[in-house]
């Protein structure tokens, strides 16, 4: 497949794009508009109360975005009008039936004219609520999957998931699907009807004593952990996109389906604007507590390969493998993944922080130069519970004790420290899965999508989703760590 097909096969095509205000999709979005203009309609689906406010959010979350800067100037004083004539904001909710979309006529018009679904959709917190998780990660793929089959010109369907549903599977994990009601753990089945009907008793049993609001978030968060783990998976979020993905192939029928699961996404390596990324990403956790002074050590074996792909590259990939698999009508799963083709050692990462902020110090409150120096590595989760133990809880329970005694007087201080403890402790109880992970995400499927674009290597080049291009210690250093202080931190 030649990447020209890629130019010509967006040209004219009405896509419909859910999770539009998300990173990933701005993205998506930016890349479409500036390497084929002549796309027809871009239906952006906003959670929104009417038109209107689905139009704000465009305007302010998307459009008014540092990263459409280069299509900006592109266009000049035309922007706008360009925009205004390819851009559709759609209010809407995909927890809902018929995505939440009131308007019966705009409706018919997206199931007349929409010949492409992107679902980028999703609750990506580890620890979210199971009603939400649910409702947006497994129902609201169902929801989208309903709605493209009454697309008369539907040629394809994009979900984009994620590899981390293999859950802590070690050695090579291949690109295959997952069966209605399959789990990790040998002996069990999930039921996904079962669950939500599990997350309604238990809601009514909040409500029936009188729970406050902050009791039942509290409630939903730990029945969600509690459940994927029981499923055998670390976390709501990843039990839930494998659910979504089970219901997708499970209800496909002959609808053409492709599922693209990135593993970690960072910021943008090269295309439209390095270093760009919102929010914080699962790795940019660690630099931000780094830079606010909250943890002391690090944990986990820096030995081990962590999969990250730019977010630049996710996109590429989504574009190729919709023009790849056009109205074929099969399901088609695709890994984008680094580990097997382009393995980053966490060691990289550490050094490439470690070289920023040696010859870019960070400034204290106060003015002052704050000193750059290594955090300690405790490779053993024993050691580092130890660890923390010793240096942390025990002394926050004799500053505790102290505090009472003085009738509150240290309490900042020992308010202050608890957070930070907290905070720590909370990283390592989501992310210890990942820190010592040891699977390989096989990319078979994309290196055959790879061969097949070298025809045409000019284009190639627009589309390039190769990690093999990306040489991890100078990204880090030059572009994400920058990116991460500038976009995320501010």
């Amino acid at each position: 497949m030649e990447s020209s097909r890629i130019v010509e096969f967006l040209k004219d095509k009405s896509i419909l794009i859910t999770g539009s205000t998300g990173f990933l999709a701005k993205i998506f979005v930016e890349k479409v508009l500036r390497v084929q203009p002549e796309v027809k309609r871009l239906f952006l689906l906003v959670r929104a109360a009417d038109a209107a406010s689905a139009n704000q959010r465009v305007q302010t979350e998307i459009l008014g975005k540092d990263l459409f800067k280069v299509l900006r100037d592109k266009h000049g004083d035309g922007f706008h009008p360009f925009v205004a004539s390819k851009v559709f904001p759609v209010a809407g909710d995909i927890v809902r039936e018929d995505l939440g979309i009131q308007d019966s006529n705009l409706r018919e018009k997206l199931w007349k004219e929409v010949g492409i679904v992107v679902n980028v959709a999703a609750t990506t917190s580890f620890d979210d609520r199971y009603d939400v998780s649910l409702g947006i990660n497994a129902l609201g793929a169902k929801h989208i999957l309903e709605f493209a089959r009454r697309c008369v010109r539907l040629e394809m369907l994009l979900h984009v998931s994620t590899a981390y549903v293999a859950g802590e599977q070690s050695g090579l994990i291949l690109e295959k699907k997952f069966l209605m009601g399959e789990t990790l753990k040998g002996g069990s089945y999930l039921d996904i009807e079962a669950e939500l009907r599990l997350v309604d008793k238990k809601k009514r049993e909040l409500r029936a004593e009188y729970a406050t609001e902050e009791v039942e978030k509290l409630a939903m968060k730990r029945l969600g952990m509690k459940r994927a783990r029981y499923f055998g998976w670390p976390n709501t979020y990843v039990c839930t996109k494998a659910m979504g993905e089970m219901l997708l192939g499970h209800l496909r029928g002959d609808l053409p389906l492709v599922i693209l699961r990135p593993t970690i996404i960072t910021s943008v390596h090269r295309d439209p604007l390095p270093g760009w990324i919102e929010g914080t990403r699962t790795i940019d956790s660690l630099i931000m507590g780094y830079v606010k002074e909250k943890i002391g050590c690090l944990f986990g074996d820096l030995d081990i390969v962590g999969d990250v792909v730019p977010a630049d590259m996710v996109v590429n990939a989504m574009m190729v493998t919709m023009a790849a698999h056009s109205n074929q009508r099969s399901e088609f799963i695709y890994h984008m993944s680094s580990s097997v083709r382009n393995p980053m050692t966490y060691s990289i990462l550490e050094q490439s922080v470690y070289r920023y902020f040696l010859e870019n110090p960070r400034v204290g409150k106060d003015g002052r130069i704050i000193k750059t120096r290594r955090l300690p590595v405790i490779r053993n989760m024993t050691r580092f519970r130890i660890y923390m133990t010793l240096r942390h809880k025990l002394p926050l329970g004799v500053l505790h004790l102290i505090n009472l005694l003085s009738c509150g007087r240290f309490a900042r201080g020992y308010n202050e420290l608890n957070r930070k403890y907290k905070f720590v402790m909370h990283l390592v109880d989501l992310y210890e899965p990942y820190a010592f992970f040891r699977g390989y995400f096989d990319d078979l499927n994309m290196e055959r999508l790879r061969m097949a674009m070298k025809k045409d290597d000019a284009e190639a080049w627009m589309f390039d989703f190769d990690p093999k291009h990306v040489d991890w210690e100078d990204y880090f250093y030059r572009i994400h760590v920058p990116g991460v202080l500038k976009y995320a931190f501010k």
